[in-house]
């Protein structure tokens, strides 16, 4: 195709090159949207709507060049005429009577070029265009002098009039507050984050093929529950104004899932959100989604291998390889992961023997001696739990399974038959971090009553605000019989982490909780009022 006979272009697409009369070099927020205001107001006096409610697009940037360099191959010019694109701007080089453009659309960037003697009186719309503005542009893809492929404009389109400028120094924004207070500028400003929330959907629709494959069922359950149990945790409450009953945000979807095992559905899953109040940290959010499955008739072996069989395959469908960098380790997720004995291991790393220590007060005077500052009551599986979480978990980097935990920890799982005081339960690390737990799910409706009062004790005697509730309605359901059955929890976050190579839950999460913030000033006030009233102070609110 020939070259076309244009002004050279910059293929420099830093979206901080502007011309010396845009509006982000004004130097203060309150100078530029007045001028972002009184550009509107031009725009309107033209007739044009600043907000149409719809544009034809029809290619993204990256296809618009794909069937562009198709065509040079080809010698087709044809094929890429009269298209229509759409995007943000994120990069104006205004020269004269011409002008280049980069819009930025999910795909990719693409650059335009506007031209005087093309667009005729069209032209104008230029002085009252902004980074950040969506436009649309109709013609035809050539190929500029430096080489870049380029739709030279024969119509433009303003879809969305931005009126706050992107934040200085915006490219490559790093702030972590903006970045995660305001997803919308992190994801403007640093496009390779949207890669992880695209891996992040690619990853739950993997699992959901994985478990649809081996004929598992997707179902819902409620989420707002009479009782908040299943796991241990500090609930949220709510109250239900018609009912006039207090609720809780579910912590767990387990025993609902477990109902439906009772009632012939011999295979069940479920992915959805859990909320369980407690402190937020870099792989916990107060909120945070949770994929739980039951399968009748299997236990916790069965269950250990699906698990290495579906992470390790999320991982060579994501990343063509079972290996995935986690900072500067690599993490192989190939089969088989080494099975731990949770005991042998905290022997090994801590010198402790717990079947030495049988209760909680012995266990404690332990922990004192080696200076984790346990609290005056502490149950002795929070002890247990206490020395994993410093001895054991930061040295399983490589995928493993913990197996066989006791059962002052796991008031849900089935005992096992060869080792009192134990149940068959097994947790799943890697990176140190906890991504999987199981067990054979305890179906004996006598001892799991016996359980859920231990649980109660442990409530009133150490003051145990986590420990397990009492679910009168599961323990008549076990009553109707349930077969043996191994069940999952996979924390989707985490899982996402480790695939994803990030060290935080919140690069994972679009949303993260967040301490809110207080804006003192009149969020109703219009531009130039705010401009008059300078920059909104926000401030930490210290009763949130």
């Amino acid at each position: 195709m020939p070259e076309a006979n244009v002004p050279t272009d910059s293929q420099n697409t830093d979206s901080g090159n502007t011309d010396s009369g845009d509006t982000e070099n004004l130097g203060s927020l309150e100078a530029n949207l007045e001028s972002r205001r009184l550009k509107l107001h031009r725009i309107r006096q033209r007739g044009v709507d600043p907000y149409p409610p719809r544009f034809e697009r029809s290619c993204t940037a990256t296809e618009a060049i794909e069937q562009f360099e198709a065509a040079e191959s080809a010698d087709a010019p044809e094929a890429v005429e009269n298209l229509s694109l759409a995007g943000r701007i994120v990069s104006m080089r205004v020269m004269g009577r011409a002008a280049f453009l980069d819009l930025r659309d999910a795909s990719g960037v693409v650059q335009a070029m506007l031209r005087q003697n093309v667009l005729g009186d069209e032209y104008e719309t230029l002085q009252d265009l902004d980074l950040g503005d969506f436009l649309g542009v109709t013609g035809n893809m050539i190929r500029t002098r430096t080489g870049q492929p380029t739709i030279e404009a024969r119509s433009l389109t303003l879809l969305a009039k931005g009126m706050r400028p992107l934040p200085e120094k915006w490219h490559g924004l790093r702030d972590v507050e903006t970045r995660y207070r305001q997803r919308y500028l992190d994801l403007i400003a640093n496009p390779e984050v949207s890669e992880t929330f695209v891996q992040r959907s690619r990853i739950i629709s993997g699992i959901r093929r994985f478990l649809d494959r081996r004929g598992f069922v997707e179902v819902d359950t409620p989420i707002l529950v009479p009782i908040p149990a299943g796991a241990h945790a500090r609930p949220f409450i709510t109250h239900h104004n018609a009912l006039d009953e207090q609720l809780y945000l579910r912590i767990a979807t387990e025993l609902y899932l477990k109902r439906l095992i009772v009632g012939g559905l011999d295979k069940v899953y479920e992915i959805g959100r859990v909320f369980r109040n407690e402190g937020i940290d870099q792989d916990h959010n107060p909120e945070f989604t949770l994929l739980e499955s039951y399968e009748a008739y299997a236990d916790y072996n069965v269950v250990m291998e699906m698990v290495e069989s579906l992470v390790s395959s999320l991982a060579q469908d994501i990343h063509g390889s079972m290996s995935v960098a986690m900072g500067d380790e690599m993490i192989d997720f190939t089969p088989p992961w080494p099975r731990l004995s949770l005991r042998e291991e905290l022997q090994k790393r801590s010198g402790i023997d717990i079947e030495d220590f049988p209760d909680s007060e012995s266990l404690t005077r332990v922990c004192l001696d080696l200076g984790l500052q346990p609290g005056p009551r502490e149950a002795r599986g929070r002890l247990i739990d206490k020395m994993l979480s410093v001895y054991v978990e930061p040295h399983l980097v490589q995928p493993s399974f913990l197996m066989d935990y006791p059962e002052d920890m796991s008031p849900l799982a089935k005992g096992h038959p060869d080792r009192p005081g134990y149940v068959e339960r097994f947790e799943a690390f890697a990176a140190g971090m906890e991504i999987a737990n199981s067990y054979t799910e305890l179906n004996d409706p006598e001892v799991q009553r016996a359980r859920f009062a231990d649980q109660e004790h442990q409530r009133d005697a150490y003051g145990d605000e986590e420990a397990d509730r009492t679910d009168m309605d599961f323990l008549t359901a076990l009553e109707y019989g349930m077969p043996p059955t191994g069940g999952l929890g996979i924390g989707i976050d985490r899982l996402v982490m480790l695939l994803t190579g990030q060290a935080t839950i919140r690069d994972v999460l679009l949303f993260p909780q967040m301490r809110t913030l207080t804006i003192t000033a009149d969020v109703s006030l219009s531009a130039p009022e705010l401009a008059a009233e300078g920059p909104r102070n926000l401030q930490d609110d210290p009763s949130s």
